[in-house]
């Protein structure tokens, strides 16, 4: 497994360079480049910008400014956010705490829901139980991020007042402090139920589809026939199998921890990555732009990899040369 792991690696280099070059054409595409970012256009002197333009290097080859580009940035130089005045590394490692809290939060309710509804159903198919389950799970994948969002905080937020609709943490509370972390619990709470509650829907469809497929196999009617305890078919002949399709979700999960939901962080003003992400775009930070983009397609390479050791791990029969 560990030589897998490392030819794996091996391979995601020239994936990252090529995701690279895709990144900083596409950055280059955009209208304007980073010096508009620092400066008004319309109340500076042209000849300035011109000359700034020619010190900072965008008016040389394109060639010539990936290079110089990649190479400070494989060397941990991810250049300067010309929104915030400071180095982008600084900026992005900030907010990525918001935004893993986040992550962890949602993922925790997601998969705890997602297991007790799905094996539920999927122990009691064709119930009133289940189809309350699933009529529940439609109903969540029918419904946009953008309008469970607005609906959660205009009635838990602005209605009963339980959670705020804003932000991460209360004003003048000492970090570190209990009360500093219960207020940073009380404030992600609701963008990560709304977040755990719509990704809920998809998990638990999919494990009880799951186990009502695995516990009609020839291997569990062979453990009935001899005799095997009903539990123990359960929980390691049905259960074991079902939850293989669910190690893939983790892999990918592992993105979402880190880049968070755009829609989600913008709705609630949630400071994270997903809500940087979408201002630097309009604010034409190409530094973090392009920091971000990388940051996302590393951990994208990284999610898979995770999902393709869990599958050994989780069910024997896979091995992994």
């Amino acid at each position: 497994m560990l030589k897998y792991a490392f030819r794996r690696i091996l391979g995601m280099i020239p994936m990252l360079f090529l995701i690279s070059i895709v990144v900083f054409t596409l950055a280059k595409l955009m209208p304007g480049d980073s010096l508009g970012g620092e400066i008004d256009p319309t109340k500076t002197n042209p000849q300035y910008i011109a000359e700034m333009r020619e010190k900072l290097g965008y008016n040389d080859p394109l060639p010539q400014q990936y290079a110089r580009w990649i190479g400070k940035f494989v060397q941990g130089d991810f250049g300067k956010s010309t929104r915030f005045k400071i180095p982008a590394a600084e900026v992005i490692s900030e907010r990525m705490p918001n935004t893993i809290l986040l992550g962890c939060t949602s993922l925790l309710i997601t998969y705890i829901l997602a297991f007790l509804m799905g094996t539920y159903a999927g122990r009691k198919p064709y119930t009133l139980s289940d189809n309350l389950i699933g009529g529940i799970n439609y109903l969540g994948l029918s419904i946009p991020s953008f309008i469970a969002g607005v609906v959660a905080i205009f009635l838990f937020s602005f209605t009963l007042g339980w959670f705020p609709s804003n932000g991460s943490v209360d004003i003048g509370l000492t970090e570190g402090t209990i009360e500093y972390w219960l207020s940073r619990l009380h404030h992600v709470f609701l963008p990560a139920l709304v977040l755990g509650l719509l990704s809920t829907a998809s998990y638990t469809q999919f494990l009880r589809n799951d186990i009502i497929e695995n516990s009609r196999k020839d291997f569990v009617r062979t453990a009935r026939a001899k005799g095997t305890a009903e539990r123990k078919i359960y929980n390691v002949h049905i259960l074991r199998n079902s939850i293989i399709p669910l190690i893939t979700f983790l892999g990918f999960d592992l993105v979402a921890i880190i880049s968070g939901a755009i829609i989600t962080e913008t709705i609630f003003t949630y400071p994270g990555l997903g809500q940087l992400f979408l201002q630097s775009v309009g604010t034409r930070d190409y530094s973090v732009l392009m920091t971000l983009t990388m940051l996302f397609s590393f951990l994208t390479l990284i999610g898979n990899l995770v999902a393709d050791i869990l599958y050994g791990v989780v069910d024997p029969r896979i091995r992994l040369d």
